[in-house]
């Protein structure tokens, strides 16, 4: 029977090390299943425990990346907004250029 610590130690293993592709992760599910009923539960609850976790952590990452890129997009939308009011104000591309700091041709294909 795994104890609480035996458990904690297996999901720290799986965590740190254990890098399973579909087949190593399909050949430890069928050994599992060979092993006594209630030490099978224990492996596959710690199984289980560590994909959601795996995923969690993925969403995490997801989500910070996504937010990084929204703001990036965000700045660059704004920037090509004050381009535009810039232009209309009459600014020159040179002096656009030095004060968002866009590239030149950027600024030209804004001016159109």
């Amino acid at each position: 029977e795994l104890d609480e610590a035996k458990q904690r130690l297996l999901f720290g293993f799986f965590e740190t090390y254990l890098r399973l592709s579909e087949e190593e992760e399909a050949k430890l599910r069928n050994e599992v299943s060979q092993m006594e009923t209630k030490e099978a539960k224990q492996v596959m609850e710690l199984i289980v425990s560590y994909e959601q976790r795996g995923m969690e952590k993925g969403i995490q990452q997801g989500v910070k990346q996504g937010m990084k890129q929204g703001r990036q997009k965000g700045i660059e939308e704004g920037k090509l907004d004050v381009v535009k009011r810039m232009l209309a104000k009459g600014y020159d591309v040179d002096t656009i250029h030095e004060l968002t700091g866009l590239p030149v041709e950027k600024i030209e294909r804004v001016k159109g």
